[in-house]
């Protein structure tokens, strides 16, 4: 199979899963409440993750060009990691009545997620770092 194969194989898949999910769309969910799920996703994702990755471009912009990558790539999929994880870390849908509802220790959950991505980002960062003085590249 030739790669130009293979990507148009990926494609039809793809799209044939976007009409599958149009399909559901159009048939389980009242035309208002998808409208307001997508503008509150646009909002979400011009209004806030836009301008983080943004800053975070900003912060990190002093950073040695080696590393610089893997600690924005980090950031960006800390962040996106914790705005999904928010609304169980803040418990919205937990009820007094029904105790099996977010029965988890979401908060701890997502602190120890925050740290493998901080220690795999560390050891991408270390590899680069010995791969570059194996090299005999300067620091």
């Amino acid at each position: 199979m030739t790669a130009r194969t293979a990507r148009v194989a990926a494609y039809a898949a793809g799209l044939a899963l976007i009409g599958l999910g149009a399909r559901g769309i159009a048939a389980d969910v009242p035309a208002g409440r998808w409208a307001v799920w997508f503008a509150g996703a646009a909002i979400l994702h011009d209004g806030v993750l836009v301008p983080a990755v943004l800053v975070a471009g900003l912060a990190t912009g002093r950073l040695p060009a080696r590393h610089r990558r893997i600690v924005r790539a980090a950031l960006v999929i800390a962040g996106c990691v914790t705005a999904v994880a928010l609304p169980l870390v803040l418990g919205y849908g937990r009820r007094a009545d029904e105790p099996s509802r977010l029965p988890l220790p979401y908060g701890r959950n997502l602190a120890i997620v925050l740290a493998a991505i901080t220690v795999i980002a560390a050891a991408a960062a270390a590899a680069r770092l010995i791969a570059d003085h194996r090299r005999g590249r300067p620091r």
